[in-house]
Formats: structure tokens, sequence, C-alpha cells
């Protein structure tokens, strides 16, 4: 993969400025085509948490001890993590979406559910509240909610009046199996559930931090969130004149507000102070965007049967996507600069309890499927 030759990325304005959320500073995203204008929200540019400096010249005892301490120390398992993670989650979901009368409707929903999938979303929102000082069993309610309402926006993507899917998770779709009508009321129960399950459910939080994450929560899927970007999106289809600022519109709604709900509402519910809680939005505005671009990236250049989900729509439906805009390369540039912009926010954290963070958008950025 290329380096980013810095001088052709352009400084352009924010469009993600929304009403009634608490907001950082806006800043420039620089993009890696000239005269092009995309935007983003972030802070002033630190170094990256990875990047460490000696200021002092060491004498060859203390490297030789500091050698031994850093053998001695135990290293961040990404896999390790990821394994115990999705595990606590799925049965967390497991628990809280039982089999119970009407037996359709549960079992429409648990069958999107608990089809598998990744869990970025619930991890982020763990990870996040650990790093501010939380625990896994605060941030967990809120992260099976994000969970439920991302499996909501799947069902309700796939069916025929949206993009019209038969294949997701390497399994037949919502509405294959169950038919329109009950996929449309399994993502509305989930919908709803997911509100019902993060107020009732969460323990030892201060109400007004719950009350907090539950407006972050909703907003992140209405009209200045996901249902924003769908509708956008489904308006563009078709369309011969959709540039990259459109098109970024389009994702930082669809995609990115979701991850950044559920990074938000962990460092909420952890108690994270205000600038922790906009370092952190803003490093899930970079991931969330990172993960869209990749996805497109991922899109023609894997098989269905690698992604699990149906290759290539994008181009049969002529949407605008990152590689039919930028290129391949360039695409692949713009997501080595999304991911270094979205870690150079973790600067000034604990940089073990980061660990998780970073290798998380590491692995959005370097995932195959």
């Amino acid at each position: 993969m290329s380096c980013v030759n810095l001088s052709t990325w352009v400084q352009t304005c924010s469009l993600f400025n929304q009403a009634g959320r608490s907001r950082s500073p806006s800043f420039q995203i620089l993009h890696p085509l000239e005269n092009i204008p995309v935007s983003i929200i972030s802070q002033k540019r630190r170094r990256p948490i990875s990047s460490f400096s000696v200021s002092a010249v060491l004498t060859k005892q203390d490297t030789l001890r500091e050698e031994e301490e850093s053998e001695s120390e135990p290293t961040f398992s990404f896999k390790g993590y990821v394994a115990q993670k999705a595990n606590s989650v799925n049965q967390a979901l497991e628990a809280c979406v039982s089999l119970k009368d009407p037996k359709k409707i549960h079992e429409a929903m648990r069958y999107s559910l608990l089809a598998g999938g990744k869990r970025v979303r619930p991890m982020l929102c763990i990870a996040a509240c650990e790093l501010v000082g939380g625990t896994e069993s605060i941030a967990m309610p809120a992260a099976c909610a994000v969970e439920m309402i991302h499996t909501m926006s799947l069902i309700h993507d796939d069916l025929p009046c949206m993009d019209n899917d038969d294949l997701r998770r390497g399994k037949p779709t919502n509405h294959k199996v169950f038919g329109e009508d009950v996929a449309v009321l399994a993502g509305d129960a989930l919908l709803a559930f997911a509100f019902e399950h993060i107020a009732v459910s969460t323990v030892g939080v201060p109400p007004a931090r719950v009350i907090r994450a539950v407006g972050e929560l909703a907003r992140s899927i209405g009209t200045e969130g996901l249902v924003a970007g769908q509708v956008v999106d489904i308006c563009s289809e078709g369309l011969t004149d959709v540039g990259l600022e459109h098109l970024e519109f389009i994702h930082l709604h669809k995609t990115a507000a979701l991850l950044e709900a559920a990074v938000v509402l962990g460092a909420i519910l952890g108690g994270g102070s205000h600038e922790e809680v906009e370092k952190l939005r803003n490093f899930a505005r970079y991931i969330g965007l990172l993960f869209q671009v990749v996805d497109d990236i991922l899109d023609v250049t894997k098989s269905s049967q690698e992604l699990g989900k149906t290759a290539g729509k994008d181009l049969v439906a002529d949407k605008a996507t990152y590689p039919k805009l930028m290129g391949i390369e360039k695409s692949k540039e713009f997501a080595d600069k999304l991911n270094k912009d979205a870690q150079d926010q973790l600067s000034g954290f604990d940089p073990k309890k980061a660990a998780p963070l970073i290798a998380l958008a590491n692995y959005i950025a370097n995932r195959q499927n």
C-alpha cells in the first residue's frame, strides 16, 4: 500500500455539525484527490498513542533494566480480547431476547440477532467504557442495545424496497426466511426493545448518565443519523453528479453515526469527562468513515463467498462508492489516513487501556469481510 502524498490533500469545511449535540471544533479531513472537498469533525492533531520519544540518554544498565521489565510485562492479545468480549456479548444477547410467545416474531428477531457477526459495535462500547474507568457489566446493556439496532438496520436494509439482498452473514436474509411482513416487525421490535433494555438493565450508573446515553442513541438512528444517511443514499441511486462530499454525508450518517453512538455510550456510562467523551466521539467518526471506505473496497475486490453477503451489488445498483469516485489505490490511501487520524485521538489516554480501541481500529482497517 503506497504512502499518501500530503501535498495532494485539501482542507474543507465540516458537514457533520448536528443540532442539539455537544460538538468539538470542526476541522478538515485531508483528502487524496486535488480540489475535491470532504469534511469531518476533529480536534487538533496529536501524536499517535503508539509513538514514544526518549529525551534523556540511557545508560547501558538502564537499558537492560527496561528490556527486562518490558519482557516481563504481558502483551495485549487482540485475538483473546475479541474471543472473550464476543462470547460475553453473545451470551448477553441470547439471554435478553428469549424465545417466547408470540414465537414467530421472537424467532425472527433471534434469527438475525444471533446469526454471528463481528460484534464490533458492542466491543467498541465496552472498550470505551473500560478506557474511562468503567466496567464491562456497566456497558453491556448499551452494547447489546447498539447491536439490536444494528441488526434492525440490516434486516430493513436487506428488504426488497431498500437494497433487496438475499444473503447476510452467509445465510438467507430475514425476509427470505420469515417473509417481508414479519421481517419489518422483527426490526421494529428490536428497535423498541433496545431502548427498553438500556433503560431497565443498566445498573450502577447515575440516572442522568443513562438518560444522556439514551438521547445519544436516539439521535444516532433518527433524522440526524442512520435514517438521514439511508434516505440520502436511496435518493442518490442512479445520479451521475454524486461527489465525495455527498458520499461522505451518506456514510457519516448511515454507517458512522451508530459506531459513534457505541463509543460515546460507553464513555458516558463509564463516567468519562466531557473532554474524554469528545475525543472518543472524534475517534469513532474516523473509524466509522473508515469502516465504510473499507466496505466499499471489499465490495469490488472480494467474492460473495468471502464476504458472506452479495458482492458487487453497489456496482449493479450504480451507487456512488469510494473506489468508483477515487479508484482502489486512492481509497486505500484514504483508509490508511483515517486509521491514523482515529488513533491520534487516543493520545493522552492510558496506552494499556487504549490498546483494545487501537486494535479494533486496525482490525476495521484491515478486515477481509
